[in-house]
């Protein structure tokens, strides 16, 4: 499975930005894919999920509320729409699929949230 991310970018606080995922390869064994973020020092961590199967979703309580993740699944694509950012949003924010055995992730693209 190959993950390719764009979308990341400058935006001042209060503004919006929409990442895309686009999976390629053995896309049939990803079950879910979500968004990870890391910020210079901190530990990566889970922004919001969404199963391939249901279509259910899951969040960080940072993220509730103003992020909404979606999938494409015909084009086997991922979207997350961020709003009301804040700078503390700022960080490398990376695609991951999950399948069984270890996940695969993308490269990452930096998001940048000026006050």
């Amino acid at each position: 499975v190959q993950l390719v991310e764009s979308g990341g970018g400058l935006v001042q606080a209060g503004g919006s930005l929409r990442l895309s995922c686009a999976a390629s390869g053995s896309t049939f064994r990803i079950n879910a894919m979500g968004w990870y973020r890391q910020a210079p020092g901190k530990q990566r961590e889970l922004v919001a999920r969404i199963s391939t199967g249901d279509g259910r979703t899951s969040y960080a309580a940072s993220a509730k509320g103003r992020f909404t993740i979606s999938r494409d699944n015909a084009k086997n694509t991922i979207n997350l729409q961020m709003n009301s950012l804040k700078p503390e949003d700022t960080a490398v924010y990376y695609c991951v699929a999950k399948v069984t055995g270890p996940d695969y992730w993308g490269q990452g693209t930096q998001v940048t949230v000026s006050s």
